[in-house]
């Protein structure tokens, strides 16, 4: 796989892992525009370990407190940090269902395509604009509830579509529950450690297992670690700036891509 595609690949994993614009998407149509052969979903999810140990870099205050919270499970005592770990717990079992049926029936593929990709880049837009409109402005990770938790984690389902975002239908469903748009953030952002972690994991499985699983694996690890810089920087700003710009711009880019990719399809 040539290096200049490796390159590509991690800048655009990084930089568009957690924001609401789909980074499978973008992974999957990146070398059509390079013109070159599909890396495959084994190489996209080795890029989307680099973004989960930025997430992990990031958060790292958090991640503490999650541990300790876990520790104190143990003993019966649910501090914040453990409360924080019991929300994301609650959020991760549809999705694990879901997407251990579509991997063991081989149905990963069959969602990669520009028409799949660009439907589903405009349907999920709206709701995204609606929510962040007209949610309020007020819940917090404390105040969530075990419920709501569950219900962004049934929404996260959307994700195994190319171009829904996973981070893009989590903070959807976290302003439309009324979370604020950096908490929204924060708990897409939460989520996500153990949903890449697990899909990573198959990721290293299954080219440790391929007949050419030396050179798979080490180009998996240099867009791995190229993603982790790119991912680390877009968190950054993301965290920063979401709370004044909205999710607008990024409506904005999706319908734009959407239209964009519509008509390519159709040319």
């Amino acid at each position: 796989m040539p290096l200049i595609q490796l390159i590509v690949l991690a800048l655009v994993q990084g930089l568009t892992e957690f924001l609401p614009i789909s980074s499978s998407a973008h992974l999957i149509l990146a070398p059509d525009a390079l013109g070159v052969e599909d890396q495959g979903p084994l190489i996209d999810v080795m890029a989307h370990a680099g973004s989960l140990v930025a997430v992990l870099v990031y958060f790292w205050r958090d991640i503490f407190d999650v541990a300790r919270g876990k520790l104190a499970l143990l003993t019966g005592r649910i501090t914040p940090g453990g409360r924080i770990a019991l929300l994301v717990a609650a959020s991760m079992p549809p999705v694990f269902i879901f997407a251990g049926a579509l991997y063991a029936f081989d149905l990963v593929d069959a969602l990669r395509s520009p028409a799949v990709i660009a439907g589903a880049t405009l349907v999920f837009a709206l709701p995204l604009w609606l929510a962040d409109r007209y949610g309020k402005q007020t819940g917090t990770l404390e105040t969530l509830s075990f419920k709501n938790a569950a219900l962004i984690g049934i929404a996260q389902l959307f994700a195994l579509i190319p171009g829904a975002s996973r981070s893009g239908v989590t903070m959807t469903a976290g302003r439309a529950l009324g979370l604020k748009r950096s908490e929204s953030a924060r708990f897409s952002m939460l989520m996500a450690i153990p949903v890449i972690a697990a899909f990573a994991l198959v990721s290293v499985i299954d080219l440790a297992g391929a007949e050419d699983a030396g050179a798979s694996l080490e180009a998996g690890l240099i867009v791995a670690v190229l993603s982790f810089f790119a991912a680390w920087a877009s968190i950054a700003v993301m965290m920063k700036l979401v709370d004044r710009i909205g999710f607008l711009p990024f409506v904005l880019y999706r319908l734009a891509l959407g239209l964009f990719l519509i008509g390519l399809i159709i040319l």
